[in-house]
Parts: C-alpha cells; sequence; structure tokens
C-alpha cells in the first residue's frame, strides 16, 4: 500500500499544466505521476506540513540495507542538472517522491538493475516551510 501523500495546490497546478504541454509519450513515467497528483491530498502552501516533499524540496535519504546517505532535490524537468544534486519530477523516483514525509520509504531502482529501499530521513529545505508559498 502506498503512504500517503500531501501536495500543495500551487505544485499540483503548475504540475498539470507541465503535463498538458508534453506530448502524450513524452516520458514513460507519466501514467505514475498522473496517478500520484489524482491520489494526493492537494492543500494550500500555507497548509503543507514541514516534513513533506514538495517541488524544490532538498531530501536527505538512507539506504535501509547500510548507513549510506544521500541528498537530492526535487525540482522541474528545466532545473534538472548534470551534478547528482537534483532529480526531475519527470524522472520515475522523482514522482515518486512528491508528497512523501520523513519516516516514509520508496524503492530506487539500481544502476545495472535492481532496488534499493530508501527512507526519507529529513526534509532538510522545503520552499513552503521557508515562507515561500508563491515560488
Amino acid at each position: 500500500m502506498k503512504p500517503k501523500i500531501t501536495i500543495s495546490s500551487l505544485d499540483a497546478e503548475r504540475l498539470e499544466t507541465l503535463l498538458e504541454s508534453l506530448p502524450g509519450n513524452a516520458f514513460p513515467g507519466r501514467d505514475a505521476l498522473e496517478a500520484e497528483l489524482a491520489r494526493a491530498d492537494i492543500v494550500d502552501p500555507a497548509e503543507i506540513p514541514p516534513d513533506v516533499v514538495t517541488m524544490n524540496s532538498t531530501v536527505r535519504f538512507r539506504i535501509e540495507s547500510s548507513s549510506q546517505e544521500f541528498r537530492l532535490t526535487l525540482v522541474y524537468p528545466k532545473d534538472a542538472d548534470a551534478s547528482g544534486s537534483t532529480i526531475s519530477i519527470l524522472a520515475p523516483v522523482g514522482s515518486a517522491l512528491l508528497g512523501l514525509s520523513k519516516g516514509d520509504s520508496i524503492e530506487w531502482p539500481k544502476p545495472g538493475g535492481g532496488v534499493l529501499r530508501v527512507r526519507i530521513e529529513e526534509v532538510t529545505y522545503q520552499p513552503e516551510r521557508a515562507g515561500e508559498h508563491h515560488r
């Protein structure tokens, strides 16, 4: 069973606009992102809990089978870069992260096949928590 997710109305509106602007087969995770948006509890940006992953949030993860940790920022495609510090909302893992909270776990594909189970340890930065409700 998937964990409950919460998304800000601003993120939901911007993501729906993004999806509408892309051709139907533009990326393989389209159906998954649409399903996440459809099942989300959508709230005003000011009502987003401080430990929820929103767009432009930076998240600290831990690989459950080890003590290895890493950080990523969930971004719109135009803001993704090759630095390894961002993940696009259009990537399957990116859409899976949206709306999750501290303590939630997801499966993360490993390069070369297989999956790792990763846990959200902390949302180190969240625009809404920083008072950026209209970014």
